[in-house]
């Protein structure tokens, strides 16, 4: 699921955001996300890369530049020499 936020206010964002973690079900997702809150919070320069990578990925699926698990496991086989 792609989630763009245009023009949302503060309070918008954080709404969606509480409605968005009440439904997450993946525990490895939660952890992220609070691991990101409470990096972010410490560091901007942290949270400045992570919001430059997610917007940055976000327009790579806008544009189709996406793999599948296949292509994936391919390209980091090569990475790794296996």
């Amino acid at each position: 699921m792609v989630i763009f936020i245009i023009d949302m206010g503060k309070a918008d964002i954080k709404a969606e955001l509480q409605v968005l973690i009440q439904n997450e079900t993946d525990d490895s997702i939660l952890e992220a996300i609070r691991t990101l809150l409470k990096k972010s919070s410490l560091d901007p320069i942290l949270k400045q890369k992570l919001t430059s990578r997610a917007l940055r990925a976000e327009e790579d699926i806008a544009s189709g530049r996406v793999m599948d698990r296949q292509e994936l496991e391919k390209k980091l086989n090569g990475r790794l020499g296996i």
